[in-house]
């Protein structure tokens, strides 16, 4: 038992191989015993699932080598850069919309009501919006 410790804790990735490839390839047998699949087939939807379990543990663990490389002195740099990017997108957004920008803590609080007749406001301010194009005049398809 203290082996598998040791492996799980020096290997975390290689364990979450085996451990989704078992899930996976589990689900695969269950959902697939019925439709009458040959050997060959089997060993190749078996291999291929297990290749997908570590491709997706591998994209997964990139993430965490991103945060292990980071040293600590630009963690609030990199902050800031978010914030500031959510500040742009939040200010083109709220260029389209029209109005103040809300948290969404202030949304909360907002009864149901404005916030479905607010956007109808603005909406009607400007009938434009609201009105459909006429139609062209239908052809009579027995004068021809």
């Amino acid at each position: 038992m203290e082996k598998i410790k040791s492996f799980v804790s020096k290997h975390p990735q290689w364990t979450s191989w085996i451990v989704l490839a078992i899930g996976m390839v589990a689900i695969l047998v269950w959902s697939a015993r019925d439709v009458g699949l040959l050997p060959g087939q089997w060993a190749a939807l078996i291999i291929a699932t297990i290749l997908v379990a570590g491709l997706a543990v591998w994209i997964i663990g990139w993430e965490d080598e991103e945060e292990e490389e980071e040293p600590l002195e630009q963690a609030p740099e990199k902050r800031a850069r978010k914030e500031r990017t959510t500040k742009g997108l939040t200010s083109k957004v709220r260029g389209r919309l029209g109005g103040p920008k809300k948290t969404l803590e202030q949304r909360a609080e907002e009864p149901i009501e404005e916030l479905v007749e607010e956007p109808a406001a603005r909406l009607a301010e400007d009938p434009a919006d609201i009105e459909a194009p006429p139609l062209p005049p239908k052809e009579d398809a027995t004068a021809s």
